[in-house]
């Protein structure tokens, strides 16, 4: 199969849906893999990274689309993409079809076969693309706390921590699952007092 990486463009958007690592592994299970140019230098990998593991650089998002059976995102097609999906190509990414009638419309109307990351479940019932994203997501939670917590930023001027002779500050996590768990460890880790609310009291009692 030819599987196509797509740089990402939808605004703020920095990572990469896949490594050169990752297309190592493909390419031990003899697929080709068409990377277009730059798509992982916001994460940190050159072209030059992509080529050496194994990968073809397509200059364009337009030569991806037109060449593999299965393209990659991380984020869902934007709307100038549309038109460069085909019959039975696979897109494979985060779609969140839900909070999009148009992009689910879209989608439909393309006749591509779409494969939700989100939507990926595991033998033991994980969601193992899912659950790295909200792990991500909980702990740049507590950095934007403590940043926004500034007087720089609009804040009271609180350190989470605190300092001698200084109270940290009291930190209140709504949710007991991945993203609160993962914030609540970080707030932990600053030195801030934290209280975390979920319905679930036997999640409560695991945490």
């Amino acid at each position: 199969m030819i599987i196509g990486v797509l740089k990402e463009i939808k605004v703020a958007e920095n990572r990469v849906c896949m490594t050169p690592a990752g297309v190592e592994v493909l390419r031990e299970h003899g697929h080709e893999v068409l990377v277009e140019t730059h798509a992982g230098v916001s994460s940190g990998f050159s072209d030059t990274d992509y080529v050496n593991a194994g990968a073809t650089i397509a200059a364009t998002a337009e030569e991806v689309y037109l060449r593999a059976e299965m393209v990659m995102h991380v984020k869902e097609p934007q709307p100038s993409e549309y038109a460069l999906i085909r019959k039975g190509q696979i897109v494979f990414t985060y779609f969140h079809f839900a909070a999009s009638e148009e992009l689910t419309r879209a989608m439909l109307d393309s006749g591509a076969v779409c494969i939700a990351y989100e939507t990926i479940v595991g033998a033991d019932g994980s969601l193992p693309l899912l659950t790295p994203m909200s792990e991500v997501a909980g702990r740049m939670a507590a950095q934007e706390a403590a940043k926004y917590a500034e007087r720089t930023q609009g804040g009271r001027g609180i350190l989470l921590g605190g300092v001698p002779g200084v109270q940290p500050a009291t930190v209140l996590v709504l949710g007991g699952g991945t993203v609160g768990t993962h914030a609540a460890q970080m707030v932990c880790g600053l030195g801030a007092k934290v209280y975390l609310l979920d319905t679930s009291l036997d999640r409560l009692r695991h945490l």
